[in-house]
């Protein structure tokens, strides 16, 4: 074996063969300390204070003893109630302050009645004890007499005179017996007798629940849907954290009941309007909502508050608990078969109001708005209003959904105009739509100025999805953008021209979008909608840009609306609809109608008319075959009125159709040898004849151009 060197390194130790190897000598690591007692007492102290069996003994144990002086604070208001007049006092004070005078006046007269009958006992009691000592005496009298009698009466039948005093002393007997058994009961009683005050006053704090929500069990602490009382709602404020409505109400002798007006019944919840104190804004109030909600023992979105017209006033809507997330019941249009529309008078069946009464929309020459945040329910919406409108078969439309998803499939055959998809190239083809819309509305209002007293049928454009027009980046052959929010931006300004004067004419523009932004609504389109209706929405800023700042400060809140929760819940701003008096708004819960009763509906519709030809697409820049086009605009009709095919000719085609009469379509016609004539006072052709003339020229092998 070689001899080893030892080197002493300041780090380590080794030993190293003088010739090969190194050998390391690692110290062995210091030893964990041990873990002092007091900690690990600790720790198992917190464990158990923190376990969840402690938490509810502690909870058990305070509940149980905070019922006993809850109980006891009820026996004494019972007890005060019963010796004087404040419960008469309270019910008058709540009955002038609800403006019911006629019951405040009955209250103060049962006040009345009720001191006037304390104060003759009380004169009562100053003679009590002569009376008494009197009635006392004659009693004892009479009683000591009658016993006499009755022994004498004994000892004459048994001829024994000690028979005499028998019955006075088996009396004396008696009571010296009750007094021995009181003598006996008497101790444990007074020993018992506390305990037995407290179980009552127990077992009254119990049955109140008299004890902070936190003590509570939980099957009491998470109920909700009490009902809705002045008290109630007076606690509710005070405990809104706003000191001077918190002050105003300690201040006040009724202890706020002056503040509250009358609580009434609204559909499936109640209403009150609550007048606020000197020195407090309704929009602290407002801002309050979540917290006033939960100090009414109801969710956020189950109570809404808005701005009545009275001067320092808020309006409490307060819904029955879980009542909002029932459904509302089919639409009429669904249930009753029979219904047909009138759109100058009448008014279309959107929904319910919170208070459970139909709310129902007046579409005249009124243009239209709805947003809100996608899949809440705004194609529905808007498709109902639509269905509507077609059981009038004056009314036409032409649509063009930008989403593409066959949400307007049904009105193929009832449209003019449908188109349908997301590209650039359907955005290209719904700005045509609305610039058609436009030189319809100038060629109405120039016939207008010809003729003062010409009433035109109304025209509806829907543009699903607008926000996909807005922010469209194709422009045309002129440089000019489709999209956008500039004076050259083709659908932006086509929109703003019908939103200035197509109203007058009943050329009306129906537009859907969500989400909205300043880049995909612009300020001027979204202010031109005279109806503004929103689903809800992700921020107070974007309510204000749906129904407009007078709205929102009024109350109006579909950013507060629950996402995915409220769908088809609509904020509504409108003079269409019926709104309570001094408020700017109204919340609607529509009614939802499917693909196949919206296909049902549109069948109704369609058999209202004489057919109508639906165009999927707006063809330009292109030369014409006039013939082959009259033949494509007739549809399926057995025959079509002229002046009907003069229109969709135009629609077709602005360019080559924009300026034709029934002179243009009539000298084409005969070209081709189809007579037009006159059935029922109006001029009509025959679809057979013309489709028998376009086959005849084509075996011919000639073609027209646009003549």
């Amino acid at each position: 074996m070689s001899d080893n060197v030892v080197h002493l390194h300041k780090d380590n130790l080794t030993t190293e063969p003088a010739n090969v190897t190194t050998l390391t000598v690692v110290p062995e690591p210091a030893p964990v300390p041990p873990v002092p007692l007091w900690v690990r007492s600790g720790r198992a102290i917190r464990t158990v204070v923190t376990h969840e069996t402690t938490k509810t003994t502690a909870r058990a144990v305070a509940r149980h003893a905070l019922y006993v002086a809850g109980g006891a604070r009820i026996a004494a208001k019972r007890t005060w109630d019963g010796r004087t007049a404040s419960r008469y006092e309270r019910l008058f004070r709540a009955a002038e302050a609800a403006g019911n005078h006629e019951m405040a006046t009955e209250w103060e007269e049962r006040g009345q009645h009720f001191r006037e009958a304390r104060h003759r006992r009380r004169m009562d009691l100053l003679h009590s004890p002569l009376d008494a000592a009197k009635g006392v005496g004659i009693t004892a009298g009479m009683g000591v007499g009658s016993l006499v009698a009755l022994g004498v009466v004994m000892a004459i039948a048994t001829k024994d005179v000690t028979q005499v005093v028998t019955p006075l002393m088996a009396t004396i007997e008696f009571i010296n017996l009750i007094i021995t058994i009181v003598q006996v009961v008497w101790g444990p009683a007074l020993a018992i007798g506390p305990f037995l005050a407290l179980l009552a006053l127990w077992a009254v704090g119990s049955k109140q629940h008299a004890a902070p929500a936190w003590a509570l069990p939980a099957n009491v602490r998470d109920s909700e849907g009490e009902p809705i009382t002045p008290s109630i709602v007076v606690k509710a404020l005070r405990d809104l954290g706003i000191p001077a409505l918190r002050n105003a109400i300690k201040e006040m002798g009724d202890a706020g009941a002056s503040m509250l007006g009358p609580i009434r019944i609204a559909g499936c919840g109640v209403e009150v309007d609550v007048t606020l104190p000197s020195g407090v804004a309704t929009n602290e109030v407002q801002a309050k909502r979540r917290k006033l909600a939960e100090n009414l023992s109801r969710h956020e979105h189950e109570v809404f508050i808005v701005i009545p017209q009275a001067a320092r006033t808020v309006r409490l809507w307060v819904a029955d608990s879980g009542a909002l997330d029932e459904p509302i019941g089919p639409s009429p249009l669904v249930t009753d078969e029979t219904m047909t529309a009138d759109y100058a008078k009448g008014r279309a069946p959107w929904g319910q109001d919170l208070r459970g009464d139909a709310a129902a929309l007046s579409l005249y020459q009124r243009h239209l708005l709805i947003t809100g945040l996608s899949n809440q329910g705004k194609t529905a919406a808007l498709r109902s209003l639509a269905l509507w409108a077609s059981l009038d078969r004056r009314v036409e439309f032409r649509i063009a959904d930008l989403k593409g998803a066959g949400d307007w499939s049904m009105f193929d055959g009832l449209a003019t105009v449908l188109i349908q998809g997301p590209t650039d190239e359907h955005v290209i083809e719904a700005t045509e739509m609305v610039e058609g819309l436009v030189e319809e509305m100038n060629r109405r209002i120039a016939a207008r100025q010809a003729d003062p007293t010409v009433v035109f049928d109304p025209l509806i454009g829907i543009v699903d999805e607008a926000q996909v027009a807005f922010m469209c980046p194709a422009v045309d052959d002129d440089k000019r953008p489709y999209g956008g929010s500039k004076a050259t931006s083709r659908y932006f300004m086509g929109v703003r021209k019908v939103h200035n004067q197509g109203r007058v004419v009943d050329v009306l523009m129906y537009e859907g979008t969500q989400d909205p932004t300043d880049q995909n609504l612009p300020k001027l389109v979204r202010e031109g909608a005279h109806t503004r209706a929103s689903l809800a929405l992700g921020t107070e800023a974007q309510a204000v840009m749906a129904l407009g700042e007078k709205a929102v400060n009024g109350g109006a809140a579909p950013h507060l609306l629950r996402q995915g929760l409220d769908k088809g819940t609509l904020v509504i701003a409108s003079d269409g609809i019926e709104i309570p008096k001094g408020q700017s708004s109204i919340t609607v819960r529509t009614h939802f109608i499917g693909d196949e009763d919206a296909k049902a509906i549109t069948d109704r519709a369609k058999a209202l008319r004489n057919g109508v030809t639906t165009l999927h697409a707006i063809e330009r820049g292109q030369d014409r075959d006039s013939l082959a086009d009259i033949a494509s605009v007739l549809g399926d009709a057995e025959r079509s009125h002229t002046q009907d095919i003069v229109k969709r000719l135009a629609i077709l085609n602005e360019d080559a159709y924009g300026g034709w009469s029934f002179i243009d379509l009539k000298r084409v016609l005969e070209a081709h040898g189809v007579m037009p004539y006159k059935s029922h006072g109006r001029m009509v052709v025959r679809h057979d004849d013309v489709t028998r003339a376009l086959a005849d020229r084509d075996s011919d092998g000639s073609a027209s151009a646009t003549q």
